[in-house]
């Protein structure tokens, strides 16, 4: 796609850059025998859940590449740059780091005056009135969408309409503005819940702009988190179908010639645009469970305010947890749902709604699906005794909560929390006007934090303000060393940080 503002999805890239290792958002490619058992949900269509069974032959996916491709689209899109927007990173000539990055470090090139920019992606008919799922990625910002058919000269093309985007799940769904005289095949829904490593997968898209290509692989894993900003992270399924840019929003197919995924991003190296066998889909369950809201034009999400993390394998005594189940509260927001329900950064949320949690990702799923203005009972340990609070879930504005501001630097004085790695010095009133930090606070500021250091691991970074250790306020740096050397070698201290003016429960185990 164009070169825009970066979406969530970029935010991976960004992460994983210091190690030169990418993943190339697969779209981004600039241009010059089936079974009755049915799973139905109104305004859905409906998805075959009976067990993948039979042999695979040699005419099994000749198969299903003649009778899916005509259901699979191509997408090409115009969108406006805007002036000032970077074109070069990196100090090379491959567009596509550029376009996978967004905008951000690098070398900045910068554009004069607006242009009209193309690019390519793929999408498949879920309904023959017109509607197609594809990729956000695809179709975020573009002013133009163009669709050809399967069999069609290249140069015939449709009009296509963005009905409604979820960047959350890269999904997206587009209607048809003008229609062929044709029926328009549709494609049919499988069950990506049944999909196991090592079953066989069908890719289908437009890589390259090598318009309906066919690729096959298996599935190499499934439920890997593919993260989309801090703290949250999208379920997606592995494979090594070849998957390439211009693939983005194409269907993944079992041995069914069903649909069980969106193919959405590959993964690479530094050196390598394209396939090295590790490409990412969507599971189609999801972006089914979405398609009314899609549909309406908006995707709506329940959110509480708070930051959670997984538990300590060391720490379960200490958190008065007989087995390794719950999510961690790291941070509160000031003024959110969780807030206002009385939850404390050290908290570990149990059961929300009348439902155990299983982990983080588990209570993650259960806010999102909770519908905003809903009141929720939660259960929490907080110092090993339980307590019931009651939250009102509010809506996720996922653009607000991905704004984050840098951390500023510290002073450079230091006095070392040996076995942390990190190092800690007075918060001087200058210091704390430098900070932003809130009159009256009393803590600590870490001014350096070792590469590699258990501090690092944990996410602690020069500019955070300690404030507890272990429950226990510290207010110098001869009480923060104090707490710090209290803590056993091979254990856990339970720090509680200030960072742009939010509380943060962090564990870091010491060396």
């Amino acid at each position: 796609m164009s070169t825009r503002k970066t979406t969530v999805f970029y935010a991976l890239l960004i992460a994983v850059a210091s190690v030169a290792v990418g993943m190339v958002i697969a779209s981004r490619l600039e241009l010059s025998p089936s079974s009755a058992a049915q799973t139905v949900t109104a305004g859905v269509p409906p998805a075959n859940s009976a067990p993948l069974s039979g042999p695979v032959d040699a005419s099994t996916f000749r198969t299903i590449a003649k009778a899916m491709s005509p259901a699979v689209v191509n997408i090409r899109t115009e969108s406006r740059q805007r002036t000032s927007q970077m074109t070069q990173f990196f100090g090379g000539d491959d567009d596509l780091l550029e376009r996978f990055f967004g905008q951000g470090g690098g070398r900045n090139r910068q554009q004069e005056r607006p242009q009209v920019t193309q690019a390519a992606g793929t999408g498949f008919i879920i309904s023959k009135d017109g509607f197609i799922l594809t990729n956000n990625h695809v179709v975020e910002g573009a002013t133009k969408i163009q669709v050809s058919f399967y069999g069609d000269d290249a140069d015939v093309t449709y009009l296509a309409q963005v009905v409604g985007r979820d960047p959350l799940t890269d999904s997206a769904l587009i209607e048809l503005t003008e229609k062929p005289k044709r029926e328009l095949t549709e494609v049919k829904f499988g069950d990506s819940a049944q999909m196991q490593p090592g079953d066989w997968v069908m890719a289908i898209g437009n890589p390259f702009g090598l318009a309906h290509t066919v690729s096959v692989g298996v599935v190499s894993a499934t439920e890997r988190p593919f993260p989309i900003t801090d703290g949250r992270s999208q379920d997606v399924l592995q494979t090594d179908a070849a998957i390439n840019p211009g693939n983005s929003g194409g269907p993944l197919l079992n041995v069914r010639g069903e649909v069980v995924g969106v193919n959405t991003a590959i993964y690479t190296d530094s050196r390598q645009a394209g396939n090295i066998g590790i490409g990412f889909a969507i599971p189609i369950n999801t972006v089914r469970e979405l398609l009314p809201q899609l549909r309406a034009g908006k995707v709506t999400r329940g959110v509480i305010g708070v930051s959670v993390g997984t538990i300590p394998l060391d720490a379960l005594e200490q958190l008065g947890l007989k087995e390794r189940a719950g999510a961690l509260v790291s941070s509160v927001n000031s003024g959110g749902p969780a807030s206002k329900a009385g939850v404390e950064p050290g908290d570990v949320i149990v059961e929300f709604n009348g439902k155990a949690v299983r982990n983080r990702d588990d209570l993650v799923g259960m806010v999102t699906r909770t519908k905003p203005g809903t009141t929720v009972p939660l259960k929490v340990l907080r110092d090993k005794v339980e307590k019931r609070l009651d939250v009102t879930v509010d809506e996720l504005n996922l653009e607000a909560e991905s704004a984050r501001a840098a951390a500023p630097d510290a002073e450079p004085e230091v006095q070392a929390g040996e076995g942390f790695g990190m190092a800690v010095t007075a918060l001087t009133p200058d210091m704390a006007r430098r900070l932003r930090v809130p009159s009256g606070t009393e803590g600590v500021v870490i001014s350096d934090v070792e590469a590699g250091s258990p501090a690092q691991r944990a996410g602690l970074t020069r500019g955070d303000v300690l404030l507890q250790v272990n429950r226990r306020p510290v207010t110098s740096v001869s009480e923060a060393a104090r707490e710090l050397g209290r803590v056993a070698s091979g254990s856990t201290a339970f720090m509680l940080i200030l960072r742009n003016g939010q509380e943060s429960f962090v564990t870091v185990r010491k060396e």
